[in-house]
């Protein structure tokens, strides 16, 4: 599904693939979605088409809880190989309807379909009911027009347009992946569950500015993978997160903690929670995305001679935090160092080779006994060390070789000077704070 980073020159991007959470942090109570399967658990799909997918567009908690917590359910899965995505649902309007969208931290607003979306999918191949928003039917539903404080400054901003005609504030976004989207800003009611301590109070609402998408593009017109929307969860105004702080419901927080095996799920809060074992690195302040500073990379414990420069965060390089990404891509300089310290660890107990001009082993036993773990150094200290599995994915079986073929999910980004990283960390909480301005790691 589509992020809406643009195709810069970046470092890098985490994407939640396996078991990933991020957090926004800012000072009030917090909300959490659930993650469900986006993609049958038997289908399969070519490496290179998430690759041509990724080249294009380059969520235990509540145990620790300060104050309340908005409490969304979430679902997903996370092996990259099965097209990992995860979505949640939300519920809007009244009388309140459900829709399944897909948390993307690499755009802002929630937008869901309109029924008046002429050419948008009716079915999806998810296994999911499709839903479609009609401001006619709600209640408390309102258009957003010109005049509308938040189209003033999104007007401003190039996330919105007005028709004098109309009086409608209007958007049109493109993503990465080349999709795109054109609606029109609906103001209604969010309903999610309030969390304080022990108590759930169920019902809880807010009423919100989001996008109703009277036109779509790209991939999100494909029925195989058609949902009812993108939740943005990223730092601007109309993002959800942001527009529930400035009403004092949540704090900027957020987490996705999202599992990588088995059924996959996992949890999204939005607000502010208590975890003794995260650690924090700072993002990279006055950026438009989640930016991180990657300062080095270990192989088993030994850093590998890449020149700093490479994870240097300028204007058109950078490490970004996006859920949307689905593989991790290293540029040139830093990819050839990686791929060449696990082969020369691994080579006495695995046959390298090529496919389609990826590296991948041939494997007869478990690849946790032979490959070594990577550590990715960030500043603040902070170090998010992957096990075998959590950088190699299985490609198949050679019966000719009785053995298993594993490859990885770091490949080289061959376009631009980038470093795409997804957060392939299974079993593994993030934390961002708009406030505190850091994003904090810890196992789940």
């Amino acid at each position: 599904m589509p992020s809406s980073i643009p195709n810069l020159p970046l470092i890098l991007a985490f994407a939640a693939i396996l078991l990933t959470a991020a957090v926004v942090h800012c000072g009030s109570p917090a909300s959490l979605l659930t993650l469900e399967r986006a993609f049958p658990v038997n289908q399969r799909v070519e490496l290179e088409v998430l690759r041509a997918r990724d080249q294009a567009r380059h969520g235990r908690l509540l145990r620790g809880v300060v104050g309340g917590v908005v409490d969304f359910t979430v679902y997903g899965t996370s092996d990259p190989y099965l097209v990992g995505l995860y979505f949640t649902k939300v519920k809007l309007g009244s009388p309140p309807r459900e829709f399944n969208v897909q948390i993307d931290t690499g755009s802002d607003i929630l937008w869901v379909t309109c029924d008046s979306c002429n050419d948008c999918p009716r079915t999806s191949g998810l296994g999911i009911e499709l839903s479609f928003f009609d401001a006619s039917s709600s209640s408390t539903a309102a258009l957003v027009s010109c005049s509308h404080p938040i189209c003033t400054s999104l007007v401003q901003t190039t996330a919105a347009e007005c028709s004098p005609q109309s009086n409608q504030c209007s958007y049109s976004f493109h993503y990465g992946d080349g999709s795109g989207t054109t609606g029109y800003y609906v103001s209604d009611l969010l309903y999610f569950d309030t969390v304080l301590g022990d108590s759930l109070i169920a019902n809880s609402s807010a009423s919100i500015v989001f996008g109703c998408s009277t036109y779509q593009s790209g991939d999100l017109t494909k029925v195989d993978k058609a949902i009812d929307g993108i939740f943005g969860f990223g730092q601007q105004d109309l993002s959800v997160v942001s527009q529930l702080s400035s009403l004092g419901m949540t704090p900027k927080v957020f987490s996705h903690c999202l599992k990588g095996e088995g059924d996959g799920g996992g949890k999204l809060v939005l607000g502010e929670i208590l975890e003794p074992n995260i650690i924090y690195s700072p993002l990279v302040p006055s950026q438009s995305h989640y930016n991180l500073n990657l300062q080095s990379i270990s192989v088993n414990g030994q850093l590998l001679s890449i020149d700093p420069a490479v994870f240097a965060t300028s204007n058109n390089q950078g490490t970004i935090v996006d859920s949307g990404t689905t593989l991790t891509y290293l540029v040139e300089t830093a990819y050839d160092p990686f791929v060449s310290a696990i082969t020369a660890t691994v080579s006495s107990s695995t046959t390298p080779v090529l496919s389609k001009g990826n590296q991948c082993y041939l494997v007869s036993t478990s690849i946790d006994e032979i490959f070594p773990p990577v550590s990715l150094n960030f500043a603040g200290s902070a170090s998010m060390v992957l096990k075998p599995g959590e950088y190699l994915m299985h490609l198949g079986f050679s019966v000719s070789c009785s053995t298993c073929i594993f490859y990885f999910n770091f490949l080289e980004f061959m376009e631009v000077d980038m470093i795409l990283f997804s957060l392939v960390t299974s079993e593994m909480c993030c934390t961002i704070s708009f406030a505190i301005c850091n994003l904090g790691i810890t196992g789940w």
